[in-house]
Parts: structure tokens; C-alpha cells; sequence
């Protein structure tokens, strides 16, 4: 079963707060549904990549699964985040910045990020099947959703061939299919 997108800000919302008292993973979250990128890229990040970043500022990424280049642009967001995790004793700045407990400076696994995303929607009662994807795919569904931005622009993004593979990757809702039928015309 394929997993979904959290499809609402106020969940989205819900969710930052619950982590509020877990830097790490609030990070993680913040940047899964602002960046969308793959949690597997995410994970190959280091302290040193972010550190003494600015709003705007590039951080270049090569995709694992693609080998293409993709790139983070640091938005107000993701920098409080960041700044929120450092000054909590954050990892060290040749560190993973997502490192997992177990081991000695080892990431985060994709595995166990599907296990918090899934920790995280049980703990609200956010019902669907959700993982390490819901991230990619939330960030995907609120940018076309509730800002509007194209199919073509989040294909590009996405680094999907065409917009139909995108179309196809997010889905369409049964409740954006009914709310077009309220359309007068």
C-alpha cells in the first residue's frame, strides 16, 4: 500500500508542534515538507552543509536513486529549525544531521524515519498510512494544493521525467474530484 501525503496545514501544524521538544526530528519533518526531496537524500546531509547558512542560501545534493544534482534552498523555516536543533547540542559539525542514537555517527535510517512519520500521525490520530515518503509526497500536494504551483514546476522539482509521472505519483483525492463538482458554471 502505497503511503500518502498529509494532505492538511493544520495537521502539518499538529505535527511540529508534537515535536517541538525533539529538535532532530522536528528538523527532519520541517525540511521532508518544505524541500521535497527524498528521505534517503536528506539523510547523506552533514552539519557541515548547513552550518552558517542563510535564508537563500544553496546546498547542492546528489540524488541517490537519480544520480542527478538537486538542490536545497534554505527558507526562514528550515533555518529557525536548524538554529533550534544546534543550539540544543546538535550534533557535532563533521556529523550526520540526522544521526541516529545506535552507533557511532551513523544517519538516521529510512526505516526508522517511516517509523517516527507513522509515531507521529498515530499520536494525533491523523488517519492513512504514512511514512518516510509522506514528506515528499506533503510537500508535493501542499505546494500544487494551497499555493497553486503547476504541475510542470513540481515535476521539474521532483526530478519526474514528465508531469503525468507526477500527476500519478501524488494522486489525485476523492474529496478534489467532488469539490469540482460544486463548480457553477
Amino acid at each position: 500500500m502505497k503511503v500518502q501525503p498529509f494532505t492538511s496545514l493544520k495537521d502539518i501544524r499538529n505535527i511540529k508542534k508534537l515535536l517541538r521538544d525533539k529538535p532532530r526530528d522536528l528538523l527532519l519533518f520541517t525540511m521532508g515538507v518544505n524541500i521535497g526531496m527524498r528521505v534517503q537524500d536528506l539523510l547523506t546531509l552533514k552539519v557541515s552543509d548547513v552550518i552558517d547558512k542563510k535564508v537563500g542560501s544553496r546546498i547542492a545534493v546528489r540524488e541517490k536513486k537519480t544520480g542527478k544534482e538537486n538542490v536545497i534552498v534554505v527558507n526562514k523555516e528550515i533555518l529557525s529549525c536548524f538554529k533550534f536543533y544546534l543550539s540544543s547540542s546538535g550534533p557535532g559539525h563533521d556529523h550526520f544531521l540526522f544521526q541516529s542514537r545506535k552507533g557511532q555517527n551513523q544517519p538516521l535510517t529510512t526505516y526508522r524515519v517511516t517509523g517516527l512519520v507513522k509515531e507521529w500521525a498515530k499520536a494525533l490520530n491523523i488517519s492513512g498510512n504514512y511514512g518516510a515518503h509522506s514528506l515528499r509526497k506533503s510537500f508535493c500536494y501542499i505546494q500544487r494544493v494551497h499555493f497553486g504551483v503547476p504541475w510542470e514546476v513540481l515535476s521539474k522539482r521532483l526530478n519526474h521525467s514528465s508531469p503525468s509521472i507526477t500527476r500519478a505519483y501524488i494522486g489525485v483525492q476523492q474529496e478534489e474530484v467532488e469539490e469540482i463538482l460544486m463548480n457553477n458554471i
